[in-house]
């Protein structure tokens, strides 16, 4: 990637957008700028329709989930410029009941990539045409991508036989919940594990002197 393109690109967004901006980082070929969420429709607008940018193209929407930190969330928007052959990545700091602005009516892809960051993040977009799960089931409870969503899930689903139907029913454990150290298998634990104790107890006995 043209390094030279990307520092004069940012040069030009921090002449035009300036206010709006609140950092702005070249990295792996990529302008990574974080933004005021204020001014987030303002910004993609601007990059999509001005000559020097032409970021035609809105690649994904994602969410980044940050527990101990305030705003919680980031909501990032890459975008890509066939024309100049060059790739942006946009910021953005949500709080946790807080909403971003739909892009929809500058991006129509970004109708179901929204969609997605409600459903795994719980990250709401004002003036979403049709703001609604994506990809779990109806009458999921929570949002799976968020750092303290049990791994376990809050609901099982399976198919009853008797009721002819698939049922959702609270998880159930069929065992101790366990911790696990990821050592080394063939290497071996740091630590007695259960029974090991008891190998050298017999040693030598039942022998004949």
């Amino acid at each position: 990637m043209d390094q030279q393109a990307l520092k004069e690109l940012a040069a030009h967004l921090d002449a035009t957008l300036g206010d709006y901006l609140q950092s702005s980082n070249i990295a792996l070929g990529e302008l990574t700028l974080e933004i005021r969420i204020e001014a987030l429709e303002r910004i993609i607008k601007f990059l999509r329709d001005d000559s020097a940018c032409r970021f035609e193209m809105l690649i994904d929407i994602c969410g980044v989930d940050y527990p101990e930190r305030e705003p919680r969330f980031d909501v990032v928007y890459n975008l890509l410029s066939v024309s100049n052959n060059l790739r942006i990545r946009l910021k953005v700091g949500v709080e946790e009941e807080g909403a971003v602005p739909s892009v929809t009516a500058l991006h129509s892809t970004a109708g179901w990539f929204e969609r997605e960051v409600w459903d795994l993040f719980g990250i709401y977009f004002t003036d979403h045409p049709d703001l609604r799960r994506i990809l779990t089931d109806y009458g999921f409870e929570g949002h799976p991508l968020r750092k303290d969503f049990p791994l376990t899930g809050y609901v099982e689903v399976r198919y009853d036989d008797d009721q002819k139907r698939v049922v959702q029913e609270p998880v159930s454990l069929t065992q101790e919940f366990r911790s696990f150290d990821f050592m080394s298998p063939w290497e071996g634990a740091e630590y007695i594990l259960p029974g090991d104790d008891k190998t050298g107890e017999t040693s030598g006995e039942g022998e004949g002197s």
